[in-house]
């Protein structure tokens, strides 16, 4: 093949690449929250803490004070991994799958949401991260879970694998206090490895399913046990206390903390039924109830 036909090829597999991630500009779309389904991540706009930014099977959505929500990308991608980036409101990772099926690999934007730019393939991808998050010990490291773990220390641009997942992962969250420490939640319950996913031990010693865990800036780690509940430690303690267990057959799978005050809490269940705690998870009620 000559010089030039190659230049071609290579210029229309960027364009379809390109066109994967991106897709065609969509205007803005408005429904009741009820109808927001299959959430895979929940953050807090930082501008309005009473808001949220909610990831979902078809695009990014952020919520309105009459109980609707509005989507923010303009694509209806799948975003399963979600992730805002601590250093830099307004500022997401993502992974997932297009609307037209395949991998996204890793996504950035630095919009509120809005559009989407693919940085990274990961290791052997384009990969399809179900769990990621963003160190909030030093923002430039995040996690990935691909079939194996895969880590990144320039802020997603390049990617390595660390190590094999604890067996039945669900979640993943990077410490607040040191970036080489993650926690997994896990079928078999919760893990911690402090060699970036190398290697992995309980992090509790009751050894329930663990469906979620998530960190704070400030080293809150709190975590979703079936049968326990609500919890939360204060790193680098794995002292784990209850926090709360009302939550009837709901399973927690994605949290937010409000980073203006921690006493406010966002959870989405396996239902995609949004919750909101203002006194610190102890009690909760629907969102915009």
């Amino acid at each position: 093949m000559s010089a030039k036909k190659t230049l071609m090829l290579m210029a229309a597999t960027a364009m379809v690449v390109s066109s994967m991630v991106a897709g065609p500009a969509r205007a803005a779309e408005t429904l009741a929250l009820s109808e927001v389904s299959h959430l895979h991540g929940i953050a807090v706009d930082p501008t309005d803490p009473s808001q949220l930014y909610l990831a979902s099977h078809r695009g990014v959505w952020r919520t309105n004070p009459d109980g609707t929500a509005t989507r923010l990308s303009d694509n209806r991608n799948d975003f399963m991994g979600f992730t805002p980036n601590p250093a830099q409101p307004g500022a997401f990772f993502a992974s997932g799958h297009p609307e037209a099926g395949g991998n996204l690999g890793v996504l950035v934007s630095t919009d509120g949401a809005k559009t989407w730019k693919a940085i990274s393939a990961g290791v052997n991808g384009p990969v399809d991260f179900h769990a990621m998050d963003v160190s909030p010990a030093d923002p430039t490291v995040l996690y990935g879970q691909y079939g194996s773990v895969q880590v990144s220390r320039d802020a997603g641009k390049t990617w390595e694998v660390t190590g094999k997942p604890p067996a039945g992962l669900f979640d993943l969250a990077a410490s607040a206090k040191a970036p080489n420490t993650v926690y997994a939640a896990t079928r078999n319950g919760l893990m911690i490895s402090r060699d970036a996913g190398k290697s992995w031990q309980a992090a509790h010693i009751v050894q329930r399913p663990a469906t979620m865990v998530a960190t704070t800036r400030d080293g809150v780690a709190y975590a979703f046990q079936v049968g326990m509940g609500l919890l939360k430690t204060t790193e680098p303690s794995l002292a784990w206390q209850a926090v709360s267990n009302g939550f009837g057959d709901a399973v927690l799978l994605h949290l937010a903390v409000d980073p203006t005050n921690p006493e406010r809490l966002y959870a989405v269940t396996d239902k995609s039924a949004i919750l909101a705690s203002q006194d610190g998870g102890k009690t909760w009620k629907p969102f915009r109830s």
